[in-house]
């Protein structure tokens, strides 16, 4: 039989990179400078750092489960029971698309109405943007599918170009000295270490190569070392933008700007620049929430047929689509938008809560990772050279418990926790109450490793609400 197996390392990396970069990383990296200027690079660092642990981790957990797709509810489903696959499983792929994709689509709004038309409100603008694209998926029509991996390429390249222009100070607006340059309102080693909250987004859902293990050839080496180099991969981009964007933008600016990848794109290029930045960040928008509308839903009805969700949400439209979940999907969007919240409560806080969320998945997939090694402890196929005694999931443990802590400060901090905990008990008590007492199951039973792996060979849809593709899964 023909091996189908043709993927490289290389074709890993790239999907890797593709799947977690998105406009919302350049908001939060001109706000992490703005914040600390050149020492946001050790924030990054640190993340950095904390995602090759939690490379070894998902590696780990492919070796144990190499049928399982990556879905996060999948992973806590095997260590730590159906309370938390559910937790996990909204946390990261429900509230934080919600969250995440209002943002973009705020965004979206603000680059129109400031550069483009100017006389329509930013808001109403964000709306209409989204009701099309939720009548474009109600109708089962998948807008980007041949596009996607253009804007990938875009959004990528513009960063790795812009970065490399500003980085060696080769635009056509004026340099910003030294002397010019304000001052950055977080200063010293603590201070940068305590911003790995504001950069882990833009490392956010590394996981997500590995549905395409399937399609690699050699899977056990190229799953987290695809992870690994993309990360660093990303960093060294990241590092170079940001650093050029302190070349030509004020700390100030950037810290205080809705869109400061905007502002820095219009001192380095001028008005091409604007152009330049505003299509990419329009195309990339749209291109996400397309992405969060046409797959949240598919979630969701998965997670309904596996009796983790009310039936309503496998209900399909006669197109096909599971429009319990669309709905849920736009109709959050649309609240979001409409009631000015992602303006008043800021964009940036708004992702804060989001990666709030998904720590919360990673910290749940790191406890399961060292269940189930407690559990199966000679499983085949697991690297026990990368174990390290448990090493690296303790660091992402306490990790993600400092960025949790750390998110912000003042009354930013306050408003995300507020977002965070309340949302996140409503979770709690639905999962518990729908497992307990819908369900009557136990909430902590685990099912068998090997009857996961041989149930896991049909299809299953993940989705990082902030790709710009779509994850292509069986």
């Amino acid at each position: 039989m023909e091996n189908k197996k043709k993927l490289g390392l290389g074709s890993a990396v790239s999907v890797c990179v593709g799947l977690i970069v998105a406009t919302s990383c350049l908001l939060t990296l001109g706000r992490g400078m703005g914040l600390a200027g050149t020492g946001f690079i050790v924030s990054l660092f640190v993340v950095l750092i904390l995602n090759i642990m939690l490379s070894i981790t998902f590696g780990e957990l492919y070796a144990i489960m190499p049928n399982v797709e990556g879905g996060l509810g999948q992973y806590t489903l095997a260590g730590l029971g159906p309370v938390a696959s559910i937790i996990s499983n909204l946390s990261a792929y429900v509230i934080t698309s919600i969250l995440a994709a209002s943002v973009e689509m705020a965004m979206c709004g603000m680059v129109i109405n400031a550069y483009f038309l100017p006389m329509i409100p930013a808001p109403v603008l964000s709306v209409a943007i989204l009701s099309i694209l939720f009548f474009i998926n109600y109708k089962g029509v998948n807008l980007f599918a041949r596009v996607q991996s253009i804007v990938v390429v875009l959004l990528i390249g513009s960063m790795t170009v812009m970065g490399i222009i500003s980085f060696f100070k080769l635009g056509v607006g004026p340099v910003i000295t030294a002397a010019q340059q304000t001052a950055a309102p977080v200063v010293g080693l603590s201070g940068y270490v305590s911003l790995a909250a504001v950069a882990f987004w833009l490392f956010i859902g590394i996981e997500f190569v590995i549905p395409l293990a399937k399609d690699l050839k050699n899977p056990k080496r190229d799953v987290p070392l695809s992870m690994i180099l993309g990360i660093v991969m990303l960093f060294v981009v990241q590092a170079m933008l940001g650093v050029g964007m302190t070349n030509y933008v004020t700390l100030a600016e950037l810290g205080s700007e809705a869109l400061p990848h905007m502002i820095f794109a219009e001192n380095l290029l001028g008005q091409f620049g604007v152009y330049w930045m505003g299509i990419v960040t329009l195309l990339a928008g749209v291109s996400t929430v397309n992405t969060v509308l046409g797959s949240v839903g598919k979630i969701l009805s998965g997670m309904a047929q596996d009796e983790c969700m009310p039936k309503i949400f496998a209900k399909k439209n006669k197109n096909k689509v599971p429009i319990g979940g669309l709905i849920l999907i736009f109709g959050g969007n649309f609240v979001l938008l409409a009631t000015g919240f992602t303006q008043s409560s800021g964009l940036s806080n708004i992702l804060l809560a989001a990666s709030c969320f998904w720590l919360t998945s990673y910290i749940l997939v790191n406890i399961s990772v060292l269940v189930l090694r407690k559990k199966y402890p000679d499983m085949p196929g697991r690297n026990k050279k990368l174990t390290l005694f448990g090493i690296p999931q303790f660091l992402c443990i306490a990790g993600n418990l400092f960025m949790i802590w750390n998110i912000a400060e003042g009354e930013a901090r306050t408003l995300i926790y507020k977002i965070f905990f309340i949302l996140l008990a409503l979770l709690v008590t639905y999962s518990v109450v729908w497992v307990k007492i819908i369900k009557k199951m136990p909430l902590f039973h685990t099912p068998d490793v090997h009857a996961l792996n041989l149930k896991s060979e049909a299809p299953v849809v993940v989705i990082e609400p902030k790709a710009v593709i779509e994850p292509s899964i069986g």
